[in-house]
């Protein structure tokens, strides 16, 4: 026990201050679309926006009346309305009436081997024509001109895809705690620094805004190779990094907005069919990363008190650079970097959420998405 604290804490304070230093640095170092110049309409190749829409009658109007509004010559949105039961497909009728860029697909059935919303963007993409797939969902809200920025980041930087980071409405003690340790760990889990490295096995996607040629998403397999995932936007990325095209990702967060979920109630229900997806559905995989998860972000704050000598100065290091990388996140959102305070408390709900969903997962059999039951032997045979 003399050595091993000494071992533990070291090593813990090693990762913040190398890996967690390196990723946290490249999340700050991300181009910023804020920098880049809007195109000019003779170099706006014409953009098919995609999106899913079941259900969406509070965040729908919102989210459309933005769509719409986008200063963009060569446009065409679809909305995929997949079995909708309240007034979303009314709104969205309406809407196209009143603006001819506005296709509506319905779908009243869910074909057997897939998952709703892969499906219903799939749907979406075989009506559509532009060069480029703009692929975001039925509640983000974007800025005037954030297209016209993206086409010439693409175009500069040379790029088949494009994501951003988008900003998150956090309201709230509770939500800023969840959501900035959420950011710091999707950080730490795909090390932006090698996603625009075509040698790096490093990719993110966010269904807020992905960005595609669309010769690359064909060719990638579109949503076809899909079908099963959960975490479709997150798997897309992958798949078009590993047939060969260029990503990249950049940060939007006053050009692409989102209110995830209103609460830590509905953030904690909202991620119960994906943070299992994550581990692809391995018990053995969960528990290894919520055991990472604790040792590296909340033991030392636990353990402190009750150390001494190398011990205390290694784990009082491994606290402070945790803070530290924390709060350089928390400043990439938008948000307080006072809430980097709360990270060991961001890391025990972390770890709650993933452990919940894992129980939740395993116990019904499966993932219910969308008042609809997929079995888990189906999903892991289907995922990709």
């Amino acid at each position: 026990m003399r050595f091993i604290l000494p071992v533990l804490f070291g090593l813990i304070a090693l990762f913040w201050l190398t890996y967690g230093l390196r990723v946290v640095y490249a999340a700050a170092c991300l181009p910023r679309l804020r920098k880049t110049p809007p195109a000019e309409d003779a170099n706006c190749p014409c953009i098919s926006v995609l999106f899913a829409a079941r259900d969406e009658e509070e965040k729908l109007p919102a989210a459309l009346e933005t769509l719409l509004a986008l200063e963009y010559s060569k446009l065409e949105i679809v909305a995929a309305d997949d079995r909708s039961s309240d007034s979303t497909s009314r709104i969205l009728r309406a809407a196209s009436a009143k603006d001819a860029r506005l296709r509506v697909v319905r779908i009243d059935e869910l074909p057997a081997g897939w998952l709703g919303k892969p499906h219903a963007l799939q749907r979406a993409y075989e009506v559509s024509t532009g060069e480029w797939l703009l692929f975001t969902d039925a509640d983000v809200q974007l800025r005037a001109d954030t297209l016209r920025r993206a086409i010439s980041s693409v175009e500069q930087r040379n790029l088949d895809h494009l994501t951003l980071i988008c900003g998150l409405v956090m309201k709230g003690f509770w939500e800023n705690v969840a959501l900035t340790f959420f950011g710091l760990g999707l950080y730490l889990m795909t090390d932006p620094y090698g996603i625009e490295n075509p040698r790096s096995s490093s990719y993110m996607g966010i269904g807020a805004f992905q960005l595609v040629r669309r010769t690359a998403y064909e060719s990638s397999g579109t949503h076809c190779k899909l079908a099963l995932e959960v975490v479709d936007d997150m798997k897309l990325a992958r798949n078009i990094k590993k047939a060969g095209f260029r990503s990249g990702l950049a940060l939007a967060t006053e050009f692409v907005i989102v209110r995830w979920h209103a609460g830590i109630g509905n953030i904690v229900r909202g991620v119960t069919k994906n943070f299992f997806a994550v581990t692809n559905y391995s018990l053995a995989t969960a528990v290894v990363q919520s055991l990472g998860i604790f040792c590296v972000s909340a033991l030392p704050f636990l353990a402190l008190p009750f150390l001494h000598g190398v011990a205390a100065i290694l784990a009082a290091i491994a606290a402070v650079a945790a803070v530290a990388m924390h709060a350089i996140a928390a400043f990439v959102m938008g948000a307080s970097p006072v809430y980097a305070l709360t990270h060991p408390i961001g890391a025990l709900l972390f770890d709650y959420m993933l452990l919940r969903s894992t129980a939740i997962t395993l116990r019904q059999g499966g993932v219910i998405w969308r008042d609809t039951f997929y079995p888990l032997d189906k999903l892991r045979r289907g995922g990709s």
